[in-house]
């Protein structure tokens, strides 16, 4: 019997070389959400104003209200210790995961995963209106790492279920 996901998002910059994260979250298998604004490191300047447009989070806030790198890092390995962790965007978001662990010398204690890898093509046939249907349902208006995480979760375990019914 599969379980439900964990799934983790990241924020950023921009994209691309020079970027890098601003915010990771995840939501937990009950659909309890953690989230933090990560203050960048000294080198990390790029920013890209698009970017900016979509997740609306200013570069002085996160220099004034983000976490540490060094305090993320470790709260990640604490809470997703020994876990597999989903994104619908591994490409971007390991190299991104990667700039942040890096940036302490430390390395994640999770596996960062391809939510394809558990998608049935079942699943898939149904993933974007699902998805449509959860955003809409949830009523989410800020574009924000946990809750893009809760919401790829939630599409997630309603297509899981829906082929589940269909049999």
């Amino acid at each position: 019997m599969m379980t439900v996901p964990i799934v983790i998002d990241f924020e950023a910059s921009g994209f691309g070389k020079g970027s890098y994260p601003i915010e990771v979250g995840f939501s937990r298998r009950h659909g309890e959400g953690w989230c933090t604004l990560i203050r960048p490191e000294s080198e990390w300047q790029h920013w890209d104003v698009h970017a900016a447009l979509i997740h609306r989070i200013p570069r002085e806030i996160l220099v004034e209200r983000g976490k540490s790198v060094s305090l993320v890092t470790e709260q990640l390995n604490t809470l997703l210790a020994g876990l597999t962790v989903y994104t619908d965007g591994w490409t971007q978001d390991y190299v991104w995961m990667a700039r942040l662990y890096d940036a302490v010398d430390r390395v994640p204690n999770f596996r960062l995963a391809d939510l394809r890898e558990i998608i049935s093509p079942q699943q898939e046939s149904l993933w974007h209106a699902t998805k449509h249907q959860v955003q809409e349902d949830l009523n989410i208006s800020r574009h924000r790492a946990s809750n893009d995480a809760r919401i790829l979760q939630m599409t997630w375990l309603r297509t899981y279920d829906a082929v589940r019914c269909l049999g």
